[in-house]
């Protein structure tokens, strides 16, 4: 197949090139990956883009990057018509000279995995080790595809884009089309052309449940095929038993851990015990990550999303919530909010069930396993779920039919994070894909049925006589 992925990236209009950061000698590390004052952004083989210019923004202190030129329509096109040329010749590589070229590629990332790290802290507001952490994934990603070069069939997972530009610098290297990696940057028109285009095999989405759902409808009005990699309204459920040395920093990490936004967060903390609501009232526990000499929480991405921290907390206290911390704008350069704790909310809350895409954390009591299980359930994603017991027979009911609905459902372990080996995504309206690991790979091929008749005679299925 071939596929086209589809993400959003913080642009707005253009700045003057005397702000942009790429000029400071702080930041003379970004030219080590190729950047510029004004960079292409349409890669086909060659690099282009004459659409509108566009700035990328620090969301640590909202000053400008550097600028990037989008793609035109016509930009799409060609890029669209190159990439389909570029199949007919990947197709013919064998599989496991596939895998070589994809090793290469993971090889590039490794030598440049620091500085690509520090680009997306940068650009994305996470902390730098997370940063790194990102570009590691892809890295895995590379290593698994390698291994699964050589198995019986040979497929390749395809890969996620970090760099273009050291893919660029692979595929030319082994004089391969550079347009088997494409890249189209542009707004909602480039990404309507895709979800419309009967040449895109697959269209892989991530993104909100909102646009996610338009890209759906899109896709399959022409019959295509979709992977779709939505929101996540995530519990972690503490269950009497539970070790507190891992229910604390488990709850602590996936709550505030890249300031709430991951799709994996944990957003609400489901409780039966009494000695948790006592905890998460000495304030420290959460707001120790301001003052800690290590970098461990990051800005939201844009003003936005402060705004939508902001008019969260206002609901939850309509709704009848108690703040417990939390609950403000820091008075700093950049994007930064307080970590936030809520009490008081009823599981079936509004708020509670609105994925917010900031640190704030719903502290909800329950009395029973099924009603803990069935709150767990009750909201409308289902991505990422998790226990803390010791009671092996909960766990086994956990992970069965009547246990968690969510495509990753863990025990004593946090929500956010993702095995490479494991398949990951989600259901309902987390949209049903699965990215990476396990056998998610089948979601890029074609699947047929082959029957071959090796004999002189024609056997008819069920033993049907046709005479």
């Amino acid at each position: 197949f071939w596929r086209a992925r589809v993400h959003s990236v913080r642009l707005l209009p253009s700045a003057a090139m005397s702000t942009l950061l790429i000029n400071q000698p702080k930041y003379a590390w970004l030219k080590e990956l190729g950047l510029s004052e004004d960079n292409n952004g349409v890669y086909n083989g060659t690099w282009g883009g004459t659409g509108e210019v566009v700035t990328s923004y620090c969301p640590a202190n909202n000053e400008p990057i550097a600028r990037v030129r989008q793609a035109t329509m016509a930009e799409y096109e060609e890029t669209v018509q190159k990439a389909r040329e570029a199949w007919k010749v990947w197709t013919d590589i064998p599989a496991p000279k596939r895998g070589e070229i994809v090793r290469q590629i993971g090889d590039a990332l490794r030598r440049k995995i620091k500085v690509l790290g520090s680009l997306v802290s940068l650009e994305m507001g996470k902390i730098y080790v997370e940063g790194v952490g990102e570009v590691q994934e892809y890295v895995d990603v590379c290593d698994y595809a390698v291994g699964l070069s050589r198995m019986i069939g040979g497929p390749v997972l395809p890969s996620e884009s970090t760099s273009y530009q050291i893919v660029a610098e692979v595929l030319e290297q082994n004089n391969l089309p550079g347009a088997i990696c494409s890249m189209t940057c542009g707004g909602a028109d480039i990404g309507t052309a895709i979800a419309k285009d009967e040449r895109v095999d697959l269209v892989s989405f991530t993104g909100s449940t909102h646009v996610g759902k338009q890209v759906a409808l899109m896709v399959q009005e022409r019959f295509g095929r979709q992977l779709l990699e939505l929101g996540g309204n995530n519990a972690i459920i503490v269950f009497e038993d539970a070790d507190l040395n891992l229910v604390v920093p488990s709850a602590l990490f996936a709550s505030v851990g890249t300031a709430g936004q991951r799709c994996t967060t944990t957003r609400r903390l489901v409780t039966k015990c009494n000695f948790f609501f006592l905890s998460i009232k000495d304030e420290s526990i959460f707001r120790f990550i301001v003052f800690c000499t290590s970098t461990l929480y990051g800005p939201l991405h844009t003003k936005q999303a402060v705004q939508q921290y902001l008019a969260a907390i206002e609901q939850a206290k309509q709704q009848g919530g108690t703040l417990v911390c939390g609950g403000k704008v820091m008075d700093r350069p950049g994007n930064y909010v307080e970590p936030t704790i809520f009490t008081g909310l009823a599981h079936d809350a509004p708020i509670v069930h609105t994925e917010t895409f900031v640190p704030i954390l719903y502290v909800i009591k329950f009395k029973t396993e099924e009603e803990a299980f069935a709150w767990n359930n009750e909201v409308k994603q289902g991505l990422s779920s998790s226990i803390f017991t010791k009671d092996m027979g909960r766990v086994f009911r956990w992970l069965g039919p009547k246990g968690s609905d969510c495509g990753i459902v863990n025990v004593n372990i946090p929500t956010s994070g993702a095995e490479i080996g494991g398949a990951f995504g989600g259901e309902k309206h987390t949209g049903g894909g699965r990215e990476s690991g396990s056998d998610s790979w089948k979601q890029y091929m074609r699947r047929s049925t082959c029957t071959i008749n090796y004999s002189k005679d024609l056997p008819l299925a069920q033993g049907i006589k046709f005479e």
